[in-house]
């Protein structure tokens, strides 16, 4: 039988009991920059510039709607938003240090857009929409070292 527990008399702990240092918040205010960017430039190009940036248009509120699409669409496919893979960030439910599915991922994406949840946040630096959705944001390099 195959277990994950680490040897008799090894102190390290198993593959799946590490846990993954949270990534810093430069990088993922930086992620964030480039997804909301990102967002902004598809919207532009799908109602163009003059209807965008009219007085009152409500083309602006798309942006958010791109973006929480967009975000849980790749961190599902590809364990991080467009920005996140960008900054080598990752997206892992802490349980299996795998990417989330779509609906934890959508999940998350929604709590993004709301702004208080990723202000709102633990000693770890696991904010209220990674709490709600069960995952945390990991350097790839951390992600990789943990699954050797």
């Amino acid at each position: 039988m195959v277990s994950d527990a680490p040897p008799e008399g090894d102190r390290r702990p198993s593959r799946l009991t590490r846990v993954l240092e949270t990534a810093s918040w430069a990088r993922r205010i930086a992620a964030l920059f480039v997804d909301w960017a990102a967002a902004t430039g598809i919207v532009i190009l799908a109602v163009g510039w003059d209807r965008y940036a009219a007085v009152g248009s409500p083309y602006s509120w798309y942006v958010p709607a791109v973006f929480a699409v967009e975000s849980a669409l790749f961190t599902a496919l590809a364990g991080g938003s467009f920005g996140q893979l960008a900054t080598r960030v990752r997206v892992v439910r802490t349980d299996t240090h795998r990417p989330p599915d779509l609906l934890r991922a959508l999940l998350r994406s929604v709590l993004i857009c709301l702004v208080i949840p990723p202000l709102v946040f633990k000693p770890d630096g696991r904010g209220l929409h990674d709490l709600v959705a069960g995952t945390q944001t990991a350097l790839l390099d951390d992600l990789v070292a943990s699954r050797r």
